[in-house]
């Protein structure tokens, strides 16, 4: 008999798993080469259980970014080309969480303004109160790449406050879970990148059988995914899922820098540490991967972010005295 589930996540986020015509899992392959024999050999993969040697972190720091379109712009040169821009606002935070005392706080946040375009000519934007910093773009600079341009100075700033929240470092205690894969972020210690949105495969089909069959805190074997942004990596079931196949399914890794022991741990503390914070359907739409922190940190950023409207008036008047 067929077996229909609802799934937590609100559809206007999409899917948290994007799944090809009749799949139940993410839909397009990976073209990584990925190694399964880390942990144990590939005929072995099964669910894992909550290691009873895993120690959880006394304090967990939780980073997330925000970003948002302004407005878009053109310049004018000299010479009668044109180039698109875009002015666009992001903003980086961290959430302390102090799991001994219970007690959860913003360790910090930043908000910084870009003016992102290829234009040789363009240069800071004043629109009021309010300093948007050119970015020059290499290339030609066309307006539909122009909003993946904003996601390297947001990762920077996300670096920048994670560091700083740190002290600068990490005393090898606590633990930095990274909203997203963790990219340029791979240097950080004690670090951990927490996928939400399942959208490649990126396992054989034999090992990618277990990871429906994964039970609210089990995790995958650790696997090692070769490529240029690859690392160690493994999934793991929160709990809160509607019982879909791939319901409540995150993808964790960590630095490929590590060795296979030091991710192994990792993976023990993830499983021991994220179902904590899991949301519940009642009270994020997109439940149960959208951690509770990182909820709590996205609505704060967006809120630092101003009023989107009064920002575009400030803009508009900005461009039309340089005129």
């Amino acid at each position: 008999m067929t077996r229909m589930f609802v799934d937590a996540w609100d559809p206007s986020y999409g899917a948290s798993y994007e799944g090809g015509d009749g799949a139940d899992g993410p839909g397009s392959s990976s073209s990584a080469q990925v190694d399964v024999d880390v942990e144990v050999p590939a005929a072995e993969w099964a669910p894992i259980d909550v290691s009873p040697s895993a120690v959880v972190p006394d304090v967990v720091f939780l980073v997330d970014g925000v970003r948002r379109n302004d407005a878009g712009l053109w310049t004018a040169e000299e010479d009668g080309t044109t180039y698109p821009g875009l002015a666009a606002s992001y903003a980086a935070g961290v959430v302390r969480c102090d799991l001994a005392r219970g007690v959860a706080e913003l360790a910090g946040a930043r908000v910084a303004r870009g003016l992102f375009t290829a234009s040789p000519t363009a240069t800071d934007v004043q629109a009021g109160s309010v300093r948007y910093e050119v970015h020059r773009i290499s290339g030609a600079g066309e307006a539909s790449k122009l909003p993946a341009a904003v996601q390297p100075p947001l990762t920077a700033l996300e670096i920048e406050i994670s560091s700083a929240a740190r002290d600068g470092g990490s005393d090898g205690t606590d633990l930095l879970i990274v909203d997203g894969p963790l990219r340029s972020r791979r240097q950080l210690p004690r670090t951990i990148g927490y996928v939400k949105t399942q959208q490649k495969h990126y396992l054989p089909a034999a090992q990618e059988s277990v990871v429906p069959r994964l039970r609210p805190g089990q995790r995958t074997p650790v696997f090692h995914l070769m490529s240029v942004w690859g690392g160690w990596s493994w999934y793991l079931r929160l709990p809160g899922s509607s019982g879909a196949p791939w319901s409540g399914i995150v993808r964790v890794e960590c630095s490929p820098e590590l060795s296979a022991e030091q991710a192994v741990e990792l993976a023990d503390v993830s499983v021991a540490t994220l179902p904590r914070f899991a949301s519940s359907a009642y009270k994020d739409p997109r439940a149960p991967q959208n951690l509770v922190p990182i909820a709590g940190l996205e609505r704060r950023l967006r809120g630092m972010l101003g009023d989107a409207r009064v920002l575009h008036r400030a803009l508009a008047l900005a461009t039309s005295r340089s005129r």
